[in-house]
């Protein structure tokens, strides 16, 4: 086995010193940041069963010197192989015990260094794997122009990149460009989660849940009106639990005002539970929520505010496509708490690009419900279309984005979001 040292500036130029001086086959036995860059500790023909065996072998031994069951230089007696052969052979049967005792309490999967080792090679594998096949496929994606033009649009967009490589590879080497955006859209359509349950005909008590600045409040507006439209005023109420932002309550009293709908405020569960029995014969409640970040530790205060209620409550998720990928994929882990049952996505008119929050959903599996594309009440709300989001996401301009520029793959992957 050759174990090696390398140095670099980055992870990226130490494997690829790795690979180039040790071979593709090379495993990594440590990485850590230094003055400079990043040292790396590589190993080649590297083999873990005869490690493990010796590793074994040494705590077999020291067992056995620790706790000896022969006694050096002890004669054995007439009596004791005539009189007590049962003695004899159970004399034996400890050293068997000792001696596999240490394989019980010593197990390559047991040692904690070896453990926090065996989890860092396992991922720097996975990243390693990665290169290599994004690599072979940008080798063969040269030989065909159509798959290159399609994963430019979709870097244009903002798809993730194992997303856009798994799309870009459903094509057949017949395609040419149009058949092949229509077959990505497609795909994409057919991944993408739509809910069937339209809380505006099924009604209920429904919270909106989000972070901080998605448009809870103004998205509660536009289902109120919407609602009000269709069954009246006296079917509907709305209530708030938002008691960090100053004026919230009297900009959701606003709405009410104009809507002629009640409002109601709520800071605790008997609170909730009080506000909600005194709307029981109308058919929709929503409830506004208080926009925290993820990493506010008020959210718990609102996690217990719903689990500790005792009406069922649904919970939507507000997302804003405005928001970069790693952003919606943290909101939507956050937020787990709340168990929604759908999502709502805003501000599509605002956003960039699309893909961002397709490449999100499609990731998490949460089925998205409503999009919203403006400030209108209620005219900006619409019914989520998979179609109708993936034609969007396609035709959004990009200003940086030029189809006669050289497209650089291998920056793109590394820059990207997976």
């Amino acid at each position: 086995m050759k174990i090696k040292r390398f140095f670099a500036t980055d992870m990226r130029q130490a494997i690829k010193m790795v690979r180039e001086e040790l071979g593709s086959d090379a495993v990594i036995l440590s990485n850590k940041n230094v003055e400079g860059g990043v040292e790396i500790v590589a190993a080649r023909d590297y083999d873990e069963q005869q490690i493990q065996a010796r590793l074994q072998q040494q705590e077999e031994k020291k067992a056995i010197l620790k706790n000896p069951v022969i006694k050096p230089f002890a004669k054995p007696t007439h009596s004791q192989y005539s009189m007590k052969p049962e003695a004899t052979l159970g004399a034996k049967k400890p050293l068997r015990e000792r001696r596999e005792a240490p394989r019980q309490k010593v197990e390559w999967s047991q040692e904690p260094a070896l453990v926090e080792m065996g989890q860092e090679l396992k991922q720097i594998r996975k990243v390693i794997d990665a290169r290599l096949s994004e690599s072979d496929w940008m080798n063969g994606a040269r030989t065909n122009p159509v798959r290159v033009d399609l994963l430019k649009r979709l870097r244009n967009v903002g798809f993730s990149t194992g997303l856009s490589l798994e799309t870009v590879n459903c094509l057949d080497e017949h395609d040419d460009e149009e058949s092949g955006v229509r077959k990505a859209q497609q795909r994409l359509a057919n991944q993408l989660p739509i809910a069937d349950d339209n809380l505006l005909e099924h009604g209920g008590v429904v919270a909106l849940v989000g972070p901080t600045g998605v448009g809870k409040t103004t998205t509660i507006a536009k289902l109120a009106a919407r609602y009000r439209l269709k069954y009246g005023s006296r079917q509907i109420a709305l209530v708030t639990t938002d008691n960090y932002r100053i004026g919230a309550y009297e900009q959701l009293s606003t709405y009410g005002k104009i809507l002629d709908v009640p409002v109601r405020a709520a800071s605790t569960p008997e609170e909730l539970d009080n506000v909600l029995n005194s709307f029981i014969d109308r058919k929709l409640v929503l409830i506004d929520t208080a926009g925290m970040g993820q990493r506010d530790n008020r959210l718990a205060q609102q996690f217990a505010l719903f689990s500790e209620c005792q009406t069922a409550i649904k919970s939507y998720l507000v997302l804003s496509a405005a928001t970069q990928t790693r952003g919606l994929d943290e909101t939507i882990k956050t937020f787990q708490g709340f168990a929604p049952q759908s999502c709502i996505l805003t501000k599509t008119d605002e956003a960039f690009s699309l893909g961002a929050a397709v490449s999100s959903l499609i990731k998490s599996q949460l089925p998205l419900a409503w999009i919203t594309d403006g400030q209108q009440v209620p005219e900006d709300l619409h019914i989520a279309h998979p179609n109708r989001l993936l034609n969007e996401c396609f035709s959004a301009e990009d200003s940086d984005y030029n189809s006669a520029d050289t497209f650089n793959y291998e920056a793109w992957v590394a820059q990207a979001n997976v």
